[in-house]
This record gives C-alpha cells, sequence and structure tokens, in this order.
C-alpha cells in the first residue's frame, strides 16, 4: 500500500513539473508577443509620423502657395 501511494505521488509530482512547464512556456510566449506588439505600435506610430510629414511637404494647399501678391492677381484676372 505504502508503494502505490509513493507512486501516486511521485506520479501527481511529474505532472504538477510537466504543467508548470507549460504553464511558464505559455507565459514566456504571451510576454515575447507582448513585446512584439508593443514594438509593432511604435513602428506603426513612427510610420504615421513620417505619413503625415510626408503629406505636409507635399500638400498643394499650404500656405505658400496660397499667398501671393495681389497684384499679380488682379492683373492675371484684367488680361
Amino acid at each position: 500500500m505504502k508503494t502505490k501511494k509513493q507512486q501516486a505521488r511521485e506520479s501527481h509530482m511529474e505532472c504538477h513539473h510537466k504543467m508548470q512547464a507549460r504553464i511558464q512556456a505559455a507565459e514566456d510566449t504571451i510576454q515575447e508577443q507582448h513585446m512584439i506588439i508593443e514594438a509593432l505600435i511604435e513602428e506603426k506610430a513612427s510610420l504615421l509620423q513620417k505619413i503625415q510629414g510626408l503629406q505636409e511637404d507635399n500638400d498643394p494647399f499650404d500656405d505658400e502657395w496660397e499667398e501671393e501678391p495681389e497684384e499679380e492677381c488682379e492683373t492675371w484676372i484684367c488680361n
């Protein structure tokens, strides 16, 4: 009877250790995925900032384009 209890205990401990190893592996995977997600979010923010900068650089309706001397406008309209 004592040996059966000992074997059951050892089996239980082995199962417990395997389960703990699986839990740790899952936690490690989740942590790695979280770090990847954070890096992707930072990269997305950087890319959006670059896109916004390019759009501002290429905006045909920026202030400089709209500002023309009044004399040139009047001359063009009158001719």
